[in-house]
């Protein structure tokens, strides 16, 4: 009953909760550049009697809700914006020329704070943190800055959300375990001996060596990564030259490598480096590679899992309830769940309806912003599941 009346709390307050989004998509600001948006989290939090911390790991904000002896709960919500112009044609688009809410960390961050707000009225059985994080779209992220400035201090569970416009508004995704990937980087250089296109007995052609580079590169996960263990190598960029008759001195290259199992992303890791070095010593050219580690996987804990599991079945019926396959996204909430157990999962918020169709990252990216209110529902749910549990043992 005592759920019930919280949830119909939650109800109450969605206009707010759509207001603080528009707000938040309307000024935007880019990974390490945050300096509005977390004083606005802090003013809004103080506002309701919390205790707020500010500058966490850099950026970051921290907010506490005093409860009872049970254990205390964590919930994550994260605030940056991706440098994409806005080309929605809304009210609310950005004012911020070349920034924009392009992946929904608005929308988390408003759902957290009017999830505060509610929690904040209650007698809650434990305490409640609010981790209001930093530059997630960027590694090395706001997370691990976050742990080491102490944010996860007394914390005994975490959950975490991303609204998903891939899934219809109405469905959540779950799994447990390996859910979201290790998201590493890499950058290669090639070194050749440039010259003229008519000569190229005198040269060392770096775009050729670039080519066959890159042929083998995408031969590791098909000829030498388990076929059951998932991995993606991908070339994003690849430059070289700048006249049509002139062969390049150098050829560029970048990508990423997603990976699950530690052991997998190392076979990829020393692969690259003896495919690469073997063929630019076949060619007689230099390199040198730069390969980023970049967020590792984010693995779900079980029971916590559960808890999202039976409190999305609550909240949207189990119809609505979705076991997802691993996405190869990374994402920075894996550093708090190598530190306490918890879960993440995905809130469906595409809609043909409300032009909530195109991808994230996209510049017409859009929500059925109605998904903030489930995310909260679900997020409040867990954690009184949670805590009903550690009270029976």
């Amino acid at each position: 009953m005592f759920v019930t009346t919280l949830d119909a709390r939650l109800t109450d307050l969605y206009e707010e909760m759509v207001t603080l989004r528009r707000h938040f998509h309307q000024h935007p600001e880019l990974s390490f550049e945050e300096q509005e948006t977390p004083r606005f989290i802090a003013r809004y939090l103080r506002d309701l009697g919390l205790d707020v911390r500010e500058g966490v790991g850099g950026n970051g904000v921290v907010g506490r809700i005093k409860g009872g002896n049970g254990p205390t709960i964590a919930f994550r919500a994260d605030f940056d914006a991706l440098p994409i112009q806005d080309l929605k044609d809304v009210p609310y688009r950005s004012k911020v020329n070349g920034a924009m809410h392009a992946c929904g960390h608005d929308a988390h961050t408003a759902s957290l704070l009017v999830l505060a707000k509610v929690l904040a009225e209650a007698e809650l059985p434990g305490d409640v943190v609010l981790i209001h994080q930093f530059a997630e779209e960027l590694a090395p992220g706001g997370a691990k800055p976050m742990i080491a400035d102490r944010c996860l201090d007394g914390v005994d569970y975490i959950y975490g959300v991303h609204i998903w416009t891939p899934l219809p508004f109405g469905t959540i995704g779950i799994k447990t375990g390996p859910i979201m990937a290790a998201a590493d980087r890499f950058e290669l250089t090639i070194k050749g001996k440039g010259g003229h296109g008519a000569i190229p007995h005198h040269t060392i052609d770096s775009l050729m060596v670039g080519v066959n580079v890159a042929s083998q590169l995408q031969q590791i996960v098909s000829r030498r990564v388990d076929p059951l263990e998932p991995a993606v190598l991908t070339i994003g960029t690849f430059e070289s030259g700048q006249a049509f008759n002139v062969i390049a001195d150098e050829a560029r290259l970048s990508g990423t490598v997603r990976t699950f199992n530690p052991d997998t992303q190392t076979r990829i890791m020393e692969d690259m480096e003896r495919i690469i070095a073997t063929t630019c010593a076949g060619a007689g050219a230099d390199y040198e590679l730069n390969y980023i580690q970049g967020y590792p996987a984010v693995i779900n804990h079980p029971m916590e899992t559960t808890h999202v599991r039976h409190s999305a079945v609550n909240v949207v019926g189990s119809a609505g309830v979705i076991e997802m396959s691993p996405l190869m996204v990374g994402e920075d909430f894996a550093y708090y769940l190598q530190h306490v157990p918890g879960s993440f999962f995905f809130a469906g918020a595409g809609n043909p309806e409300r032009d909530a169709i195109f991808p994230h990252h996209h510049p017409r990216f859009d929500i059925d912003e109605r998904a903030m209110l489930l995310m909260a529902r679900i997020l409040m749910n867990a954690a009184f599941e949670t805590w009903e549990e550690t009270k029976e043992e």
